[in-house]
């Protein structure tokens, strides 16, 4: 049992779990890890309130999360509903931009992972100054990182767009979106991180509520730039980037005076004297957050060199790309919410040195995984060419969605496994894994082989599609192996001592 102190910083000191997981596919718009983790991390500040692995904790855990994606998905499908009538180089400029927004988002989600992490255990421990500590280190490293992205994206956004094969067309129809879209990750960085800390103290309520308005500005913004209504200029694509760039600016000011203004013993806020104090907490921000910043630099760096293969079929199969991952981002929802009740429940259960109980949560959360993402992937392959047309009036951009759709969504009980597994392993504190399985698909299968049917072949881009789905199976033959073989149920998770004060 955790010593109980008169010391009001240490009263009420609880030991919480120290694994830690950041599911997400590339495939898709990055996920929320900060509700992965907080969900971890709320569940195991009480560790009375979760006894079991049953069926009712697994979607105690899941629900939340999948909530939270549903969010993040429709944000990024507005975009493109509200720019269909657009030409299909408007598109693939989106496409483009996204490539740069999800590695630069990855490092600061894995911030945020940081910030969750060492918050939840300090406020754990009763230890609030430590908490505020985390939460300035965090920011300032967010901010830092996040600046430094911003600025090199926006000064030099033609050669980033060229690097990943864009015409000089599709260039000059995207810069200002590029520009505006890619700048706004320097106020991203702060909205994330502020959100990360607001799930730390589990409050997931004021962070989903915040969303959801941003959601409704950006909407409406999209609709009155895009298309000149409400009395705004009409700016097409343009409008489209100032609106998210708007958006941010307001998710900002409202994250910061909800935070500043918000109840508790960790206010969301912090102080000058808390980041002059935080100098030593800036390394154990460094260590949570790299081995989650590797994993998707590995991932992201072969999205991008995947999204240049299907580049030299031109403009139609970038925007096809581009709708279809956003499309079937939802059908892969659920197995990211599973994937956080693994990581919990096996946590839970090989801290309580229950590893048989360990591996049952993870066979039952692995069913439901399954059975959703099966049922998902029937449901999507069989309206696959409605949902196409609702979101592009092209028939060139039709016909190359259709079959790629059909191909993500026969993939998903394969997504949903590797997200499964991954999770599962993470729980118990391997890493290593699922980093090893994201550079094997991605870097011995899905890349090669569509660098193969593309430059080499020169075949259809429906064999750059099949891919995927090599990718997809080799990440869940590998995980598997592992889980299968039970040396994780050894393991010694991540440990992460609260500070006294």
């Amino acid at each position: 049992m955790p010593r109980r102190s008169s010391d009001p910083e240490e009263a009420g000191a609880a030991e919480l779990p120290s694994d830690l997981e950041d599911i997400e596919d590339p495939e898709g718009s990055p996920a929320i890890p900060a509700a992965a983790v907080a969900a971890r991390a709320a569940g195991a500040a009480h560790p009375h309130r979760q006894t079991g692995y049953g069926d009712r904790d697994i979607w105690a855990l899941a629900w939340p999360v999948i909530l939270s994606q549903v969010l993040a998905s429709a944000v990024s499908l507005i975009d493109i509903a509200m720019l269909r009538a657009l030409p299909s180089d408007a598109i693939a400029a989106v496409g483009f931009a996204t490539q740069y927004l999800w590695l630069g988002q990855s490092v600061l989600f894995a911030i945020g992972i940081a910030c969750v992490a060492l918050m939840a255990r300090a406020v754990g421990a009763g230890a609030y100054r430590r908490a505020r500590h985390a939460l300035a280190a965090s920011l300032a490293m967010a901010v830092t990182l996040g600046t430094a992205f911003a600025a090199g994206t926006v000064l030099l956004p033609d050669r980033c767009m060229a690097l990943l094969g864009a015409d000089p067309r599709v260039i000059d129809i995207g810069r200002p979106y590029f520009q505006l879209s890619l700048g706004a990750t320097a106020i991203l960085a702060v909205t994330i991180t502020l959100e990360s800390a607001f799930r730390a103290v589990r409050d997931t309520r004021t962070p989903m509520i915040l969303a959801s308005t941003v959601t409704v500005v950006k909407t409406v913004l999209n609709y009155a730039l895009i298309y000149g209504e409400l009395g705004a200029p009409q700016l097409g694509l343009t409008g489209a980037g100032l609106a998210t760039a708007v958006s941010q600016v307001f998710g900002l000011v409202l994250f910061v005076a909800v935070g500043t203004t918000a109840g508790g013993p960790v206010p969301i806020r912090v102080s000058l004297r808390d980041l002059r104090e935080a100098h030593g907490i800036y390394s154990e921000v460094l260590r949570i957050s790299l081995p989650a910043v590797g994993e998707r630099v590995v991932m992201n760096a072969a999205m991008m060199a995947y999204f240049s293969l299907v580049g030299i079929y031109g403009s139609a199969a970038l925007a096809a790309y581009t709708i279809g991952v956003r499309l079937l981002s939802f059908s892969w929802i659920p197995g990211t919410g599973f994937a956080v009740a693994a990581s919990t429940l096996v946590g839970q259960a090989l801290g309580a040195a229950d590893p048989e109980a360990a591996g049952r949560a993870a066979a039952r959360c692995l069913r439901f995984a399954l059975f959703t993402s099966i049922g998902l992937g029937l449901l999507f392959a069989g309206v696959r060419e409605p949902l196409a047309r609702a979101f592009t009036a092209d028939p060139t951009v039709v016909a190359e969605l259709v079959p790629f759709m059909l191909l993500l969504a026969l993939a998903q009980p394969l997504l949903a496994l590797h997200f499964t597994l991954g999770g599962a392993l993470r729980g118990a504190g391997d890493t290593l894994t699922p980093l090893l399985a994201a550079a094997l698909g991605n870097w011995a299968f899905r890349v090669p082989l569509a660098w193969l049917a593309g430059h080499l072949l020169e075949l259809d881009v429906i064999y750059v599609w099949a891919a995927l789905a090599f990718d997809h199976l080799a990440r869940s033959a590998l995980l598997g192996v592992v889980f299968a073989r039970g040396t994780w149920r050894s393991r010694v998770g991540l440990e992460v001592a609260p500070r006294r004060h």
